[in-house]
Order: structure tokens, then sequence, then C-alpha cells
């Protein structure tokens, strides 16, 4: 997506250890329009799959889940990171590593919200090593529901966790693929993709 891949290229930092800081319009301040965009190519690309939930996980993804659920007129869902009063005691959880934090959380869903009648689309801002994207599949797994595929806004094309997921069978797409990146160069290069 020509748009997103602009969008990093203008805004985005590249800093040493692999990380790409987005913050500026992904991740923390939120740009609307871009998001929207997301959700409608996510739409364009997955309408096919008799979608029927928007899956992602706390915090990150929600923005785009939302759009990419208006985009396909169905309900959203996000895995939530800590246990509180108002989740019911019902739920679906597995752990997540997360790279970036550098901690495992206990991710849940209430089993109310997600079953075995669900096709689920699941979205996040960041594939990489694709951890929380299979703890999203193994809630999906626990509730018998269908995983009709796996969204990213930027996918970390050199690191395993697209490939693994491919290679599992999903149907896995990234709106912006980074094959090559420098923190101490500034290097940014993007994977060319048709669409």
């Amino acid at each position: 997506m020509k748009k997103l891949e602009e969008k990093i290229r203008e805004c985005g930092e590249v800093r040493p250890g692999n990380i790409l800081k987005v913050d500026m319009f992904l991740n923390h301040q939120i740009d609307p329009g871009l998001m929207e965009a997301v959700g409608q190519e996510f739409y364009r690309l997955f309408k096919d799959e008799k979608v029927t939930k928007i899956l992602t996980v706390e915090a990150s993804g929600i923005a785009m889940a939302i759009e990419t659920a208006r985009a396909f007129g169905v309900p959203m869902i996000f895995a939530k990171k800590s246990q509180s009063k108002n989740i019911d005691p019902d739920v679906y959880a597995t752990d997540v590593y997360s790279y970036t934090h550098g901690n495992t959380n206990s991710v849940r869903v209430s089993k109310k919200y997600l079953n075995e009648d669900d096709c689920v689309l699941i979205v996040d801002d960041f594939l990489a090593n694709g951890e929380a994207m299979n703890g999203l599949v193994r809630l999906c797994e626990q509730a018998g529901a269908k995983v009709a595929g796996c969204g990213a806004a930027i996918e970390k094309g050199f690191q395993p966790g697209g490939k693994g997921l491919r290679e599992r069978g999903f149907h896995v797409e990234s709106l912006a693929i980074v094959d090559e990146m420098d923190g101490d160069t500034g290097l940014l290069k993007f994977r060319q993709q048709e669409g």
C-alpha cells in the first residue's frame, strides 16, 4: 500500500535493534484517514472470506481493527492483556511474548464474543516474529472459530513471523513489507508488492 509506505518514509524512524518507530501516525498518535484507508485495503484483500469478526490485541491494533470492522460491517474484538472486573471470568486465554516490551502477557477474549460460528480476520499493526498473530490464532482455535486470514499494517519481512504463518497455510496480507532496515544508517527498504 503505497500510501502507508510513503507515510512510513516521511514520519517513521528506524532505530537500533530492528525497531521501526511509527507512533506519530500508527500506534500512539493515530492518523484517522490512514486508518480508514488501511481498513478499506484489508476489506479489498479479504472480502471473499465471509468474515464475521475482526480480532486484534490490545492496544496498538485497535484503530485499524475498528476501521476494518467498519469496512466489513462486522463487530471488532480486541484481546485484553489484563484481567479486570468488567471481563467475564469465562475466557479463552493464551500467553504472548512482546518483543517490543520484552515481556509476556496473558491475552484473553470472553467466550461470549468468539465461537465456532465465527470466521475471523486477525489484524495488527506489526508482524515481526509472529507472537501476537500466533496468539490470536490460538484464541480462535480454542473457540473453534475459522481464521479467515491475518492482516498486518507493517511486516518485517526479514523476521520469521509472516513466513511461519504462510507456511502453516494462513492467508497473510501485509500492507507494507520492510525487507531491510538499519538503525545506524536509517536504511529502510520495502518489498515490491502487486496491487
